[in-house]
């Protein structure tokens, strides 16, 4: 009679749903069992002739494993996309900038331009109407250019007393010196600046302004001129040059930046009218 032991097999269907506490469980059994089943037999029993199978214990953790890998994967490649996202976002941000600060700074630099060019088809304007002024104020006296000779001849036939005397002369001492925009002495002028001074070493004090000084005195004739006579280009109240007439049909007076202060014929450049102060 054999003494094989027969050891039923305890091997259970595996379910899908199995978890790995469960077939630890089932697997301890079954050790259990052959353990027992070995000590009660005889010492000359035969070994066992079938195999158990094990239960596999790992499949559970492999699956896991795997799905925390494919998650670990999918969140690295969502930071990894967010990452592209963010740097692409803060180089657009840079450069949309760095346009912006072109464009503010294009638009100064024509704000300046447009601003220079309106300053200087100002200023050409302006000398284009003096220009036109003096040809009509050169046209218009023309016709009188022998009668106001002769009557300036006259003029200075006599030469210049007193308060008068003092004025041409310090004008006639300021000739040669420099013509500058808002000269006020002692060596560059300009032409109100010149008049104003010369009537200073008299006592009078004249308006600092040609505008101001072609009215600053009685109104006179070109025809009934004396030296000390304060000479006007323009009109009475807007002049924009004055000088001082001399006598001999002279005047003297601070012209411009080229000829700075002479002393010159009237018909040089005929003056509109005349202002006697003394």
């Amino acid at each position: 009679m054999s003494h094989t032991a027969h050891i039923p097999s305890h091997r259970k269907p595996r379910r899908s749903t199995s978890k790995t506490a469960l077939r630890a469980g089932v697997a301890g059994g079954v050790l259990s069992t052959i353990a027992v089943a070995g000590a009660a037999g005889p010492a000359q029993a035969e070994p066992v002739a079938q195999t158990i199978e094990m239960p596999t214990i790992t499949a559970g953790l492999s699956t896991s494993v795997a799905a925390s890998a494919q998650a670990t994967q999918a969140v690295a490649l969502d930071l990894e996309t967010q990452a592209t996202e963010d740097a692409a976002a803060a180089t657009a941000a840079k450069t949309a900038k760095k346009a912006k600060a072109e464009a503010v700074r294009k638009a100064e630099a024509r704000k300046k331009a447009e601003a220079a060019a309106e300053a200087k088809a100002q200023e050409a304007a302006e000398r284009a109407s003096r220009s036109a002024e003096r040809t009509t104020l050169s046209a218009s006296t023309g016709s009188s250019d022998s009668a106001s000779s002769s009557s300036s001849s006259s003029s200075s036939s006599s030469s210049a007393t007193g308060s008068a005397a003092s004025v041409v002369a310090f004008a006639q001492s300021q000739v040669g010196d420099a013509y500058v925009s808002g000269g006020t002495g002692p060596n560059s002028w300009d032409c109100s600046g010149l008049v104003q001074a010369a009537f200073r070493t008299v006592g009078v004090d004249l308006p600092r302004v040609s505008q101001s000084q072609s009215t600053a005195g009685t109104q006179v004739s070109l025809d009934n001129l004396q030296p000390g006579d304060i000479l006007y280009w323009g009109g009475a109240g807007s002049a924009y040059h004055v000088g001082i007439y001399v006598g001999g049909g002279q005047f003297v007076g601070a012209q411009n930046s080229s000829t700075g202060v002479v002393q010159k014929s009237l018909d040089y450049d005929p003056p509109s009218g005349a202002v006697r102060v003394l």
